[in-house]
């Protein structure tokens, strides 16, 4: 019932932004980064149902170099009418003229977690001190090359005083979820964000790492200068950021922005 009556606010809300913004039925490119993805992947189909509109999807890091980060998609010219990334990476491309300012939206908050693959022992990390230990008693180690695993190479390791002595045991994955080079036995403990690691089958979520090392990621969506749709892009996140959908972003790892 519950259910239900979640799927029936939602429509209606869509069908409330649709009918104000007065939109006709349009394919909107849509680039996501990893974090928001679960989140998105079941309320993108339930936007597209409510408005008529389609949805493209293309896939990728906020950052780094791989090709399908989403600055370097809009490098390449690939059309979008809608990005949804990390909220410091969106700052950049709008500093850059390639997103409108005006058009960020405050989507979710994401913290960084650990998993180990599925069977094997669940260390202790419920303190900064277990933390440590966990780290150094690991064989390897494997974080993202995304907001979460820039934070843990330059900055975590660190502030735990164990820089030297993990550095030749840790790596930074790129393109693909950690979880997944977990579940592997690749590698012993991994660490990306949240929402990243528990759609991965074949890993235990541990549980997050302690809040006075925390690194929150702030998720935003913004609309690209030269968009073709940018009524429809507003709708799209004016769905993704309401009240509405907060228990659908809450259960895939993400904590919802609240608005001020």
């Amino acid at each position: 019932m519950k259910s239900f009556l979640l799927k029936l606010s939602a429509f209606a809300f869509i069908g409330g932004v649709v009918a104000a913004t007065t939109v006709q039925a349009a394919e909107l490119h849509v680039m996501s980064s990893g974090g928001f993805t679960a989140a998105y992947k079941i309320l993108g189909p339930k936007f597209a149902a409510a408005s008529g509109n389609t949805l493209d999807t293309a896939l990728g890091p906020s950052m780094g170099k791989a090709p399908e980060a989403i600055p370097n998609r809009l490098a390449r010219g690939e059309p979008a009418d809608v990005v949804i990334m990390v909220g410091y990476a969106l700052d950049d491309l709008i500093k850059q003229g390639k997103v409108m300012p005006g058009s960020r939206v405050e989507l979710a908050d994401s913290a960084i977690g650990m998993v180990v693959r599925a069977g094997a022992p669940k260390p202790d990390i419920g303190t900064v001190a277990a933390l440590k230990e966990a780290l150094l008693h690991a064989k390897s180690v494997a974080y993202s090359d995304s907001a979460s695993g820039v934070y843990i190479q330059n900055e975590l390791f660190k502030r735990l005083g164990i820089e030297d002595q993990i550095r030749p045991k840790a790596t930074m994955v790129p393109k693909i979820p950690v979880a997944s080079v977990v579940a592997t036995g690749d590698y012993e403990l991994g660490f990306q964000q949240v929402s990243e690691l528990l759609p991965v089958p074949g890993v235990t979520f541990v549980g997050k790492i302690p809040e006075s090392v925390q690194s929150i990621t702030r998720f935003a969506g913004g609309i690209p200068v030269g968009a073709q749709h940018p009524a429809e892009a507003k709708a799209l996140l004016d769905y993704l950021a309401s009240p509405e959908v907060s228990p659908v972003v809450r259960q895939t790892g993400l904590d919802p922005v609240t608005p001020h």
